[in-house]
């Protein structure tokens, strides 16, 4: 059993909450970062395989099925052993992927890639809230999330510029074997820092139902949280899978260029993050917060799915949807944090944040037959209308927080 680390003070030295943010914002942005390994790669797998939309889109749905199992499972492994063992095990996890990748040969062994950088993914969401809302102040908590997407968004943005540097001058195999070493290098600074990941453990007591290890899934408002992760992710699906070809199709954008609109989504995503941040730790109606910036990116994903707009313009209105859905980042981990009961954080967490993995994991055998069937603006009409459904969940999950246990 994990030593429990010092109880923080209501406001600890700024020093060590940054320390400890800063730790947790890279292992995210890490984790985000191996969102990408695969998708990134689409069209080269589809010139070196002959593989279609569909096909390449079940890769994806393989790698957030095992992290959707995982990360339900993961959640209930960090409340036992501690956050910082499964952190480092995802680490290395991510480092064998990256290796094998740079390895295959076949459409068969892209699974496997798929499979080891899903279960490596599993972990993160879990550990990092776990981390969070145990080791730094309760004042900063809500810049503590905001740092903690805005650098999911970082790693998201970093990694389209990443494979593509590399891929050009070198090949995509030296750019997968440059991205293990990274993932090497996460997991010794990980190390090193490691008394500042440090997290309890949670005893239960069988004969206390609050502290039932699966209590908390009788809590309506879990599955409400869960609801929206699946609903408002199955469209980020979309725009990291799909989008690039999507705008090659619809406009006759570049290879070159459409990738770096993805990039521009996730910085613009990372700034809506920042600016979130402050909305999240002065708002009380998180819940509300999410569902208007939801909407807001579902009008903006829309107009780019009526093809109305040029080049440009479409690629200027993408980019500004990953801010709107930005803006309500901070205020969606508070949400949730808030519908958690005490001592179940890792589960919750974990539980929640699996809906996210199958989110990822439906959309693309979905959206990938609107894409084989050249249905391009219909793809992100589709996803517009989805994310349109995950604000019903969002004041779903708003209507019910009041009658949960107290929040961890």
């Amino acid at each position: 059993m994990t030593t429990a680390p010092q109880a923080l003070p209501p406001s600890a030295p700024l020093q060590q909450d940054a320390a400890i943010i800063g730790l947790v914002g890279l292992a995210h942005a890490a984790s985000h970062f191996g969102h990408l390994l695969l998708p990134l790669m689409f069209p080269v797998f589809m010139t070196e395989f002959g593989l279609s939309y569909s096909q390449v889109g079940l890769l994806m749905s393989t790698f957030f099925v095992v992290s959707g199992l995982g990360q339900a499972a993961a959640g209930f492994a960090v409340d036992k052993v501690g956050a910082r063992p499964m952190l480092f095990l995802a680490l290395g996890l991510f480092v064998v992927a990256c290796l094998a990748a740079s390895m295959v040969t076949s459409y068969a062994a892209l699974f496997g890639v798929a499979a080891l950088a899903g279960l490596g993914n599993a972990t993160f969401h879990p550990v990092d809230f776990t981390i969070l809302n145990q080791r730094v102040s309760v004042a900063r908590l809500g810049h503590a999330f905001s740092v903690h997407g805005l650098t999911g968004n970082l790693g998201w943005a970093a990694a389209p510029v990443f494979f593509a540097g590399i891929s050009a001058w070198y090949h995509w195999r030296t750019a997968y074997l440059a991205a293990a070493l990274m993932y090497a290098g996460i997991l010794l600074l990980m190390l090193l820092q490691r008394d500042k990941l440090l997290t309890h453990t949670v005893r239960h007591h069988p004969d206390n139902p609050v502290e039932h290890s699966m209590a908390f899934m009788k809590l309506p408002v879990v599955w409400w949280c869960f609801a929206f992760f699946l609903l408002s992710t199955m469209t980020l699906a979309v725009v990291q899978s799909f989008a690039v070809s999507i705008l090659k199709a619809m406009h006759g954008i570049s290879f070159e260029t459409a990738t770096l609109t993805i990039t521009a989504y996730m910085l613009c995503g990372a700034l809506g993050i920042f600016i979130g941040g402050f909305v999240a730790a002065t708002s009380r109606h998180s819940d509300r917060v999410v569902a208007l910036s939801m909407s807001v990116a579902a009008m903006l994903l829309a107009l780019c799915g009526t093809g109305l707009f040029g080049p440009t313009l479409t690629m200027m209105v993408l980019a500004a949807t990953g801010f709107a859905v930005g803006i309500g980042g901070p205020s969606r981990d508070m949400m949730i944090k808030k519908a958690a009961p005490k001592g179940a954080t890792g589960r919750v967490y974990g539980l929640v944040y699996s809906g996210l993995d199958t989110g990822f994991a439906i959309s693309p055998i979905i959206f990938g037959a609107f894409m084989d069937r050249g249905w391009y603006g219909a793809t992100l009409l589709g996803a517009a209308a989805v994310l349109l459904l995950s604000v019903v969940a969002a004041l779903g999950v708003g209507r019910r927080t009041e009658t949960v246990l107290p929040p961890a």
